[in-house]
């Protein structure tokens, strides 16, 4: 019989029960012995002393070299919260081949279809004329109906375009929507493959009625969408904060909204849980949601899912294909936080 591949299993703010179903953790066990921290975090001296033996680590523990140096067995990192942190010695697991991967692709399609159903929300108003049928001060037909308008037809702008906006733009199309793209890291050739225009940011922002803010945080764009750049937006246009909320000067979006320049939505906060008293909660021009876009069961299980599928190809010496691989051009610029 073949001696198990060991994966250590530290995976906050994830658990194993979350991200595998029972079934695709049994498969997974048939090859691996398996040993989980069964406290938030694995203690350093327990997550140290299984290093020389692990193939794999499923979590976003930290890396720093000398637990690399100890780790003479390691073949992939498993990170399953869903943004590369700088807690790894990056260039020192590209010398040594070990694959650093991530599960971000999981979340692309649940935080699409949400941010599609909040731009037809904030369009035709539906949590705003159902919180004022509740309180009994409905308004009827053409009454309730005029700040509403169609998102078919119109002009889109799409800030990022990544996994999220690329299956964004697929949701888009049977609204046969004039879809315009900011991605400074992307080619105009890839934009246009899907039917996209590429622009400018200052073109986007001041020709498109719909706004969708799907980039990710890096050390170069923090903060990059602030007074000057919301300035430009259309009066009454919908912009929707998706991504990362380190991405905008949050005070002056929310200040914007408040002073009824555009509507808004947002899914992300400069911190959560987020400050009760924030004049954010109050305004009648936003929709919130809880960071709660991505976080879906059926998301979570998909992890599972990859990780079962890539740890068995790299057992058998061949490329991971399910999970994003960190990139030595690009690692080094992201910029998100670890949760906890």
């Amino acid at each position: 019989m073949n001696k198990k591949h060991l994966i250590i299993a530290d995976p906050y703010p994830q658990t194993l029960e979350r991200i595998f179903t029972k079934e695709t953790l049994a498969k997974l066990k048939e090859t691996a012995d398996i040993i989980e921290s069964h406290e938030t975090h694995m203690s350093a001296q327990q997550f140290d002393e299984l290093l020389p033996e692990a193939a794999a680590i499923i979590g976003q523990s930290a890396m720093p070299r000398e637990r690399i140096e100890k780790a003479k067995k390691l073949k992939v990192i498993f990170n399953v919260e869903g943004n590369f942190f700088q807690n790894i010695d990056y260039p020192e697991c590209f010398k040594r081949n070990i694959r650093v991967l991530n599960c971000g692709a999981v979340y692309a399609l649940p935080v699409a279809e949400m941010a599609l159903a909040l731009a037809i929300d904030l369009s035709r108003g539906i949590t705003w004329e159902h919180l004022r049928f509740r309180q009994g001060n409905e308004r009827y037909i053409l009454d309730g109906n005029q700040n509403s308008r169609l998102l078919s037809g119109s002009t889109v702008g799409l800030i990022g375009f990544g996994l999220l906006g690329k299956s964004l733009r697929s949701l888009l199309k049977p609204f046969r929507c004039k879809v315009k793209v900011f991605d400074p890291w992307l080619p105009e050739s890839i934009i246009r493959d899907h039917e996209c225009q590429p622009v400018n940011l200052d073109e986007l922002l001041s020709t498109c009625s719909t706004i969708f803010i799907l980039a990710g945080v890096t050390n170069e764009n923090k903060g990059f969408l602030g007074k000057r750049e919301f300035d430009l937006i259309q009066k009454g246009s919908n912009v929707l904060l998706m991504s990362r909320a380190a991405v905008v000067d949050f005070e002056e979006f929310v200040t914007q909204i408040e002073s009824g320049r555009f509507k808004g939505a947002t899914d992300v906060f400069p911190y959560e849980p987020f400050e009760e008293e924030h004049k954010i909660r109050k305004l009648d021009s936003i929709i919130l949601s809880p960071h709660r876009a991505g976080g879906i069961p059926e998301a979570f299980t998909s992890i599972g899912d990859m990780i079962l599928d890539d740890f068995g190809l790299m057992m058998r010496g061949l490329s991971p294909v399910r999970m994003q691989a960190a990139q030595p051009e690009l690692i080094a610029r992201f910029s998100s936080k670890p949760v906890g």
